[in-house]
């Protein structure tokens, strides 16, 4: 009897955005904010920034880009997908910003963390290595 009221109870799991160059843009900006592993609100804060100006988005809508960003990267573990669709499809001077926007995450929270440098230096030559 109570089975029925719990099912409908039960929210939907939303499906897995597909993983787009930007969406992978957005999963590394989460990425760094969560490899310290405490995701501050400073960082949110930050990646919702970024994706704003990156694409020009209100606020609301880098938070809804954020929140895809988010189930994209819990599901991925694989860093280097993201890297690779980021080298396909955007071009260099916007890697270059990506990499100073990916610093001004990891440093949103006031604290340096060896776990955020050394994701940082992955990402660094990941996306440079494509430069020309």
């Amino acid at each position: 009897m109570f089975e029925k009221w719990f099912k409908r109870a039960t929210p939907e799991a939303l499906p897995l955005p597909v993983a787009t160059a930007e969406l992978s843009l957005g999963a590394l900006l989460v990425r760094m904010a969560k490899a310290d592993n405490n995701y501050h609100v400073t960082e949110i804060g930050v990646v919702d920034r970024v994706l704003a100006a990156q694409f020009d988005l209100s606020p609301v809508d880098s938070a809804k880009m954020r929140a895809d960003c988010e189930r994209l990267e819990k599901a991925a573990p694989d860093t280097a997908q993201f890297v690779e669709l980021i080298n396909a499809n955007i071009p260099a001077p916007q890697r270059r910003a990506l990499l100073k926007a990916l610093a001004d995450v990891a440093l949103a929270d006031g604290v340096d963390h060896p776990e955020e440098e050394a994701l940082i230096k992955v990402l660094a030559v990941g996306l440079d290595a494509q430069f020309k």
